[in-house]
């Protein structure tokens, strides 16, 4: 895997500012990382990449960050401050500011979206429409709609790394859905509440061979963020996205296991883990 290029002295001094910002409020506001991924909509990971300087800042993520600390954006960039300003013509919005989340996707679309495909661009608008309401964008990528009894369930191209982790992408572009069926999974022996909660990503390298071998689609549940037993899990740590057992060690800290021998376990903080989903299924026919 290639080394992830550096931030400018500029972006980075933008992530410094707006950590300084959160770390000096967070007490007084009762807010977390995992808050603030929430209320961003992504992954707990995305934000420690922010704040840690690995990714630049983005306005959807200033906008939010701006919300919850009760700051200008200028406050920590004058540059997304401006392109904020550019983009909504007002001076200074935020989500709450009578600017819809879809609307401000939309804008940043027009102006930023312009290497992205049409597909990509759609995926990324229906994310966050809302659902149901007057004008609202019905698409089931997100919830697959029942088909007799198939559903289908999105495929998405998140290379979970069985190995040295993989940076993980923000927005993750989507396969192919697969079709199947839910009575026949629950034959199989795999465990779920709704089929809208499963998803397929795509294991990566070979420390977790024989049972999940490179490249095997695999099947989790997202609904799963936080550890319910030994297993296999999909998880971030220390920035990088991984596919591996988990046991719990004591109070604070899990044991990351590889199935594949030539692999050492290695003890991880819990603080430090955060669990995207679990995994129910590899698609070579191996239940976990």
């Amino acid at each position: 895997m290639s080394k992830k290029k550096e931030l400018s002295t500029e972006l980075k001094a933008e992530c410094d500012a707006a950590k300084a910002l959160f770390v000096s409020k967070r007490n007084a506001l009762g807010l977390t990382q995992a808050k603030l991924a929430e209320e961003a909509d992504i992954s707990a990971a995305a934000v420690a990449m922010y704040l840690n300087g690995t990714n630049p800042l983005n306005p959807k993520f200033a906008a939010v960050l701006s919300r919850l600390l009760d700051v200008p954006v200028e406050r920590f960039s004058k540059r997304l401050a401006n392109e904020i300003s550019g983009l909504t013509g007002t001076v200074e919005p935020t989500l709450d500011a009578g600017i819809s989340a879809a609307d401000m996707v939309r804008k940043m679309l027009e102006k930023q979206g312009k290497g992205l495909s049409d597909d990509s661009r759609r995926r990324l608008l229906a994310a966050v429409e809302s659902d149901g309401s007057e004008g609202s964008i019905e698409i089931d990528y997100y919830r697959p709609g029942q088909v007799g009894d198939e559903v289908r369930i999105a495929h998405y191209d998140v290379r979970a790394a069985m190995g040295g982790g993989q940076i993980p992408h923000e927005y993750p572009e989507m396969l192919q859905d697969i079709r199947v069926s839910p009575k026949h999974l629950r034959d199989l022996g795999v465990t779920f509440k709704e089929h809208f909660h499963l998803k397929m990503i795509t294991g990566w390298g070979q420390s977790m061979a024989p049972t999940i071998k490179d490249r095997d689609p695999l099947l989790v549940d997202i609904t799963i963020r936080e550890f319910t037993g030994d297993g296999i899990y999909l998880f971030s740590h220390d920035e990088m996205l991984y596919v591996k057992r988990l046991q719990k060690k004591g109070k604070d800290r899990f044991k990351m296991i590889s199935d594949n021998k030539h692999h050492d376990p290695e003890d991880i903080r819990v603080d430090d883990t955060h669990i995207l989903a679990r995994v129910l299924y590899v698609w070579n026919g191996q239940p976990v």
